[in-house]
């Protein structure tokens, strides 16, 4: 059965329940997005954000990236700011102060979004600079031996 699966799918059952239990899920949260306001405003951003991500955000990582590695050991740097910063798009209406709409619908304040958006921030250049701290201690490490 496995193999009979594996031939006319291509991967084995398990991906195949996977990828059917994704797509129940998306389907699940499509219905309740679309159920509860604007079709053309969710459509317009979701294409806007598919815009925004391949026309100006790959191209602005990719750069970054390219920069950080000439400098040498860029990528403990690339990973938190990636982080961070994707964190801060996603989130940033409510960082900057959540609207009337946010408020009415949900009752809450959105006060705390900037100080958490920096203590997560914060800890993600800490555990970067863990590593880069170990890495370099065993580094001069092996280099003595």
């Amino acid at each position: 059965m496995t193999a009979l699966v594996r031939r006319a799918y291509g991967a084995s059952p398990w991906h195949l329940l996977l990828m059917v239990g994704v797509l129940a899920l998306v389907a699940y949260a499509g219905t309740r997005l679309l159920h509860g306001g604007d079709p053309w405003g969710i459509a317009v951003w979701f294409v806007g954000a598919a815009l925004l991500h391949d026309l100006v955000l790959v191209p602005a990582y990719t750069l970054v990236g390219r920069a950080l590695r000439l400098v040498g050991r860029g990528h403990l740097v690339l990973v938190p700011a990636v982080a961070s910063g994707l964190l801060l798009l996603v989130y940033l209406p409510l960082i900057l102060g959540p609207s009337h709409t946010y408020v009415a619908k949900t009752g809450l304040t959105g006060e705390p979004f900037a100080a958490r958006w920096l203590l997560v921030s914060a800890a993600l250049f800490a555990a970067s600079a863990a590593v880069g701290a170990v890495r370099h201690r065993r580094a001069r490490r092996d280099r003595a031996a």
